[in-house]
């Protein structure tokens, strides 16, 4: 991760002083008025740019080649089990077959107006009010609308039930 509060960003960020940090920890900054002369600062600045920039690659050469515990931990919490992949397997079988009854009943027992007002409200999570407002059409006839489309879906799975795995 990048860190915007390193030595080698804070360094790199102030072209005019070379920032460190102290024996107790704080950062400090050492400028040209600190050196004998502004070559002897340009020295020491390019030293330190340079030192800290190898400093951060070689931080960046450990971090990228391993792996802390906790993705560890995260991992192998993520390994699925053969019977989970079996059940993931039954579960998208189901799904799919749930999705071409649906497509099915939606098909042969909806008018396509119905089918399309449905697919607004359901799918596109349209309102009854703007739905009426796209088709200039009633509020309450856009409302029976649904109500009779659900109704007729709902008839065609309890005549068409799932089929039992």
């Amino acid at each position: 991760m990048f860190d915007r509060r390193s030595d080698y960003v804070l360094n790199k960020q102030d072209p005019d002083s070379i920032v460190c940090k102290s024996s107790t920890g704080v950062h400090i900054r050492l400028t040209r008025l600190d050196f004998s002369s502004p070559e002897e600062f340009e020295k020491w600045k390019h030293w330190s740019d340079e030192d800290y920039h190898n400093t951060e690659k070689a931080d960046h050469v450990y971090s990228n080649h391993t792996v802390s515990s906790d993705k560890l931990v995260e991992v192998s919490i993520t390994v699925i089990s053969p019977e989970d992949e079996l059940m993931e397997v039954f579960s998208r079988q189901e799904q799919e077959e749930l999705y071409r009854r649906l497509e099915t009943g939606l098909e042969t027992r909806l008018t396509p107006a119905q089918r399309r007002r449905l697919w607004m409200y359901c799918v596109e999570g349209m309102t009854v009010k703007e739905i009426a407002g796209m088709e200039q059409k009633r509020h309450q006839s856009i409302s029976e609308c649904l109500q009779t489309a659900k109704e007729k879906i709902k008839k065609f799975f309890e005549k068409h039930p799932a089929k039992p795995s």
